[in-house]
C-alpha cells in the first residue's frame, strides 16, 4: 500500500483552518425556514463544508439543506458509504471558554462539536483529499455523506434516502475505537401529566436534548426559609450539591451533577434526578412524584420494570434528560432508552406504560430498531486492519448504546474517532479533541479507503 502518511503530515495547515471556521459556527438545529430546515446555522455549516470540499476538487451535491454528499471515484458500482454530522447539541452550562470560539491548548482544540462530529468529519474530507492527491486508482465510489440532523429526528437521511440511493455499506466515524458493530435499539417517551394547583412545586424547566444528561437543574417552589433549608438539609444526606434562594415566598431551588451523553449515562450524575429525590422527600405528589419512584437517579431502568441485557450489546440504559412543569402545559419529560439487540422494544413498552400510570401517561415518539454487523464481515476485517496496521492496538469489535448513522446502512458500522483510554466528552462541557488524534484518524481512514475502495 502506498503511504499516504508524507502527504497527510503537509495536510496539518488545512486541518486547522477547517476546524477553526467549522466549529465557529453555532450549528444547534433551529426553527426551519425556506432553504434551512434546520435552522439558519446549520444551513450555513452544511453550505461551508460543501463550499470547503468543492475547493479541494471534489463533486458534490446540496440536497436542500437536509444534507450533502462528497464524492471521489467511478460511479456504477456500489458506493463506499463514510457517514458525518454537522449539527451538534447546544453548548449547555460548565464551559471554561467560548463554546463557539476554537481554543487550541496543550495541543487540543476546545469547542462543541470538535469530537462530535466536525472534527471527525474534517477528518474523513482530509482522508478522502490525500487518497486523491496521492492518485490512488479507486475501483468504486467514496462518498462522504453530511448530515444535518443527527442530534434530534435523522430527517436528514429520510430526506436524502427519498431523493439518493444510500451506499449498502461503509462506516461512520462518529464513535470510538476499534469498532462499533453493534448499537442498540432506541426508545424516545414523552411523559405527561396534570398540573397540581396549589402544591409544593410551581414550574419546573430541565432541559433541552433528550440525549443529553442534565448537569444542572432547577425548580421554583412555594416556600419559605425553613423549607428550603429542610431541602438543602436532605440534599445533604443523599450527597447532592444543591442551593436554594428564598424571595417572597419563593424558593428556588437548584441542583448540580455532571452532564453526559445518553448513552453512557452511568458515566454522568443527572441533576434532574437529584432534583426529584429531594422534591420526593418534601411530599411532593402527582406525577413528579411518580417520576421520582420510578426513574429518580437511576439508569437502568429498574423502577421502571424494564432492566435487561444481553452478552452482545450490554444493559439497557434509560436517561431522564427533558422535565417542564408550569401551570400553562402541566408536565412534559422525556426518557431516552437504549436497549439490547435480543430485547422485544414492544415488551418493553408495554412494561414501561404499566410502570407509570400512577399519575403520568406515556407515549412512544421514536423507536429505532438495533443493529448488528457480522464480525466476519469484509468490511469490519479491512477496517479493523487498517486500524491495526496504523496504530498497532488490538483487533475488537464493540457494542454501543450510542446511535450513529451507521445504522442507515444495510452494512454499516461506527469506526472511530475515540482511542482507547482518551476521554469520550460527546455532548459534555469543555468538549475537545487532541490535535494529534485526529491527524491519526486521518490516516486510518485514508488507510480504509485504499483498502475498500483501492484498485
Amino acid at each position: 500500500m502506498k503511504d499516504l502518511n508524507p502527504i497527510i503530515d503537509q495536510l496539518q495547515d488545512k486541518m486547522n483552518e477547517l476546524l477553526d471556521r467549522w466549529l465557529r459556527i453555532p450549528s444547534v438545529r433551529t426553527e426551519g425556514i425556506p432553504g434551512a430546515p434546520f435552522g439558519e446555522e446549520t444551513r450555513r455549516m452544511l453550505t461551508t463544508a460543501l463550499n470547503d470540499a468543492k475547493a479541494m476538487g471534489f463533486e458534490t451535491r446540496d440536497f436542500d439543506g437536509y444534507a450533502g454528499d462528497v464524492r471521489m471515484g467511478p460511479e456504477g458500482k456500489e458506493p463506499l458509504g463514510i457517514l458525518a454530522h454537522l449539527d451538534v447539541v447546544p453548548a449547555g452550562d460548565g464551559w471554561d471558554t467560548d463554546p463557539f470560539e476554537p481554543v487550541v491548548k496543550d495541543g487540543r482544540i476546545y469547542a462543541r462539536g470538535s469530537g462530535d462530529d466536525k472534527g471527525p468529519a474534517v477528518a474523513a474530507l482530509l482522508a478522502m483529499l490525500a487518497v486523491k492527491e496521492a492518485g490512488v486508482p479507486l475501483n468504486r465510489e467514496v462518498r462522504l455523506i453530511l448530515g444535518c440532523s443527527e442530534e434530534t429526528d435523522w430527517d436528514d437521511m429520510a430526506y436524502y434516502k427519498a431523493h439518493c440511493d444510500m451506499p449498502r455499506t461503509g462506516f461512520s466515524p462518529d464513535a470510538s475505537y476499534p469498532i462499533i458493530n453493534t448499537e442498540k435499539g432506541m426508545l424516545l417517551v414523552s411523559l405527561r401529566a396534570p398540573y397540581e394547583k396549589g402544591g409544593l412545586v410551581r414550574s419546573i424547566r430541565v432541559g433541552e436534548r433528550h440525549n443529553v444528561v442534565p448537569g444542572e437543574a432547577e425548580a421554583e417552589l412555594n416556600g419559605d426559609e425553613a423549607l428550603a433549608a429542610r431541602a438543602l438539609e436532605i440534599a445533604g444526606k443523599l450527597g447532592f450539591e444543591a442551593d436554594a434562594v428564598v424571595a417572597d415566598g419563593i424558593i428556588q431551588l437548584h441542583t448540580t451533577g455532571a452532564t453526559g451523553h445518553a448513552a453512557y449515562p452511568e458515566a454522568a450524575k443527572n441533576a434532574l434526578g437529584e432534583l426529584l429525590l429531594i422534591l420526593k422527600e418534601l411530599g411532593v405528589t402527582g406525577g413528579l412524584r411518580t417520576l421520582a419512584d420510578t426513574v429518580g437517579m437511576e439508569y437502568d431502568g429498574k423502577s421502571l420494570g424494564i432492566r435487561c441485557q444481553d452478552e452482545t450489546s450490554g444493559p439497557l440504559t434509560c436517561n431522564l434528560g427533558i422535565l417542564h412543569y408550569d401551570a400553562e402545559n402541566g408536565l412534559y419529560a422525556t426518557l431516552d432508552i437504549r436497549y439490547p439487540i435480543l430485547c422485544d422494544h414492544k415488551a418493553l413498552s408495554a412494561a414501561l406504560t404499566a410502570a407509570v400510570s400512577d399519575g403520568l401517561t406515556a407515549a412512544i415518539d421514536t423507536q429505532k430498531d438495533p443493529h448488528h454487523v457480522a464480525p466476519n464481515s469484509r468490511l469490519i476485517q479491512c477496517l479493523l486492519d487498517a486500524y491495526h496496521e496504523e496504530t498497532g492496538l488490538p483487533r475488537e469489535c464493540q457494542a454501543t448504546g450510542g446511535g450513529t448513522y451507521a445504522k442507515c446502512l444495510d452494512e454499516g458500522v461506527a469506526f472511530g474517532c475515540v482511542f482507547p483510554g482518551e476521554e469520550e466528552l460527546a455532548h459534555q462541557a469543555n468538549e475537545y479533541i487532541s490535535l494529534e488524534s485526529l491527524k491519526k484518524n486521518v490516516r486510518i481512514i485514508a488507510r480504509a479507503i485504499v483498502k475498500l475502495a483501492g484498485e
